[in-house]
């Protein structure tokens, strides 16, 4: 399991980066998710695949949040001030809708989050190193990479590189980012590698003692 450094010094959250073999807290709320910026909130006692989106936010007395990755970002977010936090999957369609900003925007308006108070993690994703995509998909980018606008090749993208910036642009300034590729390491599913073979890692964040262990591979 990895962890992020700027996270850990919260003493009041847990969270966690999956791996092939990680083992994973249970009571995990997760979405079905559908490669899009929808945003949804988890109360309650939360529940597995609780509705379409690709973001997922808490208050600080929500269950576990979290989301499935095989090589797509994801990311954490804890708000240092009001205890609200989200899990957030961005692939390369989320990414170009720029989810992290609809998610700090969502947070702001449920919970009164200041971007300034929120620590961020960008977790173990495809890197640029191995992610190459044609044109078609590179020019939805060119907001963030403004010398891909020209481009008529495959271009290699790095889309965590395009999340921190994202997140920046909207106020968030605490940010860890790991520099795993999942399709070079063999101790990640990488869809890109197994295709329909592929498993998918958890990444969770919450509040300690929401969940109890359960092996992997949920």
């Amino acid at each position: 399991m990895i962890t992020a450094p700027n996270l850990s010094r919260l003493d009041w959250l847990q969270h966690g980066f999956g791996q092939r073999s990680s083992d994973y807290p249970s009571f995990i709320t997760t979405l079905r998710q559908v490669h899009s910026s929808l945003v949804v909130e988890a109360k309650g006692i939360g529940g597995d695949r609780i509705a379409d989106g690709d973001a997922l936010v808490t208050g600080p007395e929500g269950p576990l949040v979290g989301v499935r990755t095989a090589d797509c970002v994801p990311i954490l977010l804890a708000d240092r001030r009001t205890h609200a936090t989200a899990a957030i999957h961005a692939g390369w369609r989320g990414t170009a809708e720029n989810i992290v900003a609809a998610t700090v925007t969502d947070m702001a308006g449920r919970f009164g989050t200041v971007p300034a108070d929120v620590v961020a993690a960008v977790g173990p994703s495809i890197g640029a190193c191995c992610y190459e995509v044609g044109p078609e998909v590179v020019h939805r980018f060119e907001t963030w990479v403004p010398d891909m606008e020209q481009t008529q090749e495959p271009r290699k993208v790095n889309l965590r590189a395009i999340n921190e910036l994202q997140l920046r642009n909207v106020g968030v300034a605490d940010i860890w980012v790991s520099a795993d590729c999942t399709f070079c390491s063999p101790g990640y599913y990488s869809f890109r590698r197994e295709r329909d073979e592929a498993g998918r890692m958890l990444s969770f964040v919450g509040r300690k003692n929401m969940g109890r262990s359960m092996p992997s591979g949920a």
